[in-house]
């Protein structure tokens, strides 16, 4: 028997992401919960409103999504615990332009850069719909076909009830060949 919990999101776990912008020309980092996939092109990422990578995000149309891993999740958390508001995060990583000039993380294995396309305001969250112009994957992690090897590159997740950080795991199958 279920029992109905109310109106709650339950898509938990999410990969773990750093958002990058850069605000006022420094970079500014935002650890980022909501986010999600819109299509094969284009990821959506629902930010509050007050925080301070927003402004930068509105004027450039441009974003970095750098994926998380326990390597640098410790810096990573950092990134939500402080406000842009308040303090300068410029410093907090190591970082290079994209080809969109959007600021993306050394120190992350996967980081897409990407333009937004356009903003939906909803109950206090800016949703940037933004366009994937470019993936940038270190070579380590990748199979002979140029993927992400997900055996080797494990994406930190985010689990929001409990607020908690988990690993991802072992393989269950393959889609669409379980029959």
């Amino acid at each position: 028997m279920k029992k109905n919990t109310g109106a709650q999101l339950a898509l938990y776990p999410s990969p773990v992401i750093v958002v990058g912008a850069m605000v006022e020309g420094k970079p500014n980092w935002t650890l980022v919960a909501h986010a999600g996939v819109m299509a094969h092109s284009h990821v959506m990422l629902s930010m509050v409103k007050a925080h301070y990578s927003n402004k930068g995000i509105r004027e450039n149309k441009v974003v970095s999504v750098n994926v998380v891993d326990a390597s640098w999740l410790k810096e990573a958390d950092r990134m939500g615990c402080l406000s842009g508001n308040k303090t300068d995060k410029s410093q907090a990583f190591a970082w290079t332009a994209g080809e969109k000039g959007a600021p993306m993380i050394d120190e992350a294995k996967v980081t897409m850069e990407c333009e937004v396309e356009d903003i939906y305001d909803l109950q206090g969250f800016d949703n940037f719909i933004c366009r994937i112009t470019g993936t940038y994957v270190e070579e380590e992690i990748l199979t002979e076909k140029g993927r992400i090897d997900y055996r080797k590159f494990k994406p930190a997740l985010f689990q929001f009830p409990t607020y908690e950080y988990l690993e991802t795991g072992d393989v269950l199958g393959s889609c669409m060949k379980m029959n």
